[in-house]
């Protein structure tokens, strides 16, 4: 299994962003079913904002299907126990953010494998498909 974190849904929409390309190798594998099971969070959701709404709205279908696009990922909400243990984490991983580390607290419970990200601030904590 395998958690999608938000840069890799921005730069898959972005032909501008410099990680444009291998995100759409990554989001490809992970489509045909190369990692399994793939998630992402309500947490990463939110984090869905570019300088054009048009493409925020791209990865906004991207992510929940539809507009003949397969729905391909499943989203998982942050409840009371994810938080706490979150903030634990946040407690703990200086480096990360707080929807990071909500991340890592979805990825343990779910006992999810790799996480798709450019954000090497996961790295020796959780494995990193970039």
């Amino acid at each position: 299994m395998i958690f999608v974190d938000t840069g890799i849904f921005i730069a898959y929409v972005n032909k501008r962003d410099i990680n444009h390309k291998r995100a759409m190798e990554i989001l490809e594998d992970i489509m045909r079913g190369k990692y399994g099971k793939a998630y992402t969070s309500d947490y990463v959701f939110a984090l869905l904002k570019t300088k054009d709404v048009r493409k925020a709205l791209n990865v906004g279908r991207l992510i929940l299907g539809g507009d003949d696009l397969p729905r391909f990922v499943e989203i998982l909400f942050v409840d009371k126990a994810t938080f706490n243990k979150a903030w634990e984490y946040f407690q703990k991983y200086e480096k990360l953010s707080f929807t990071d580390c909500t991340t890592i607290a979805l990825m343990e419970e779910y006992e999810i494998d790799y996480i798709a990200s450019f954000n090497s601030d996961f790295d020796g904590i959780v494995t990193r498909i970039f």
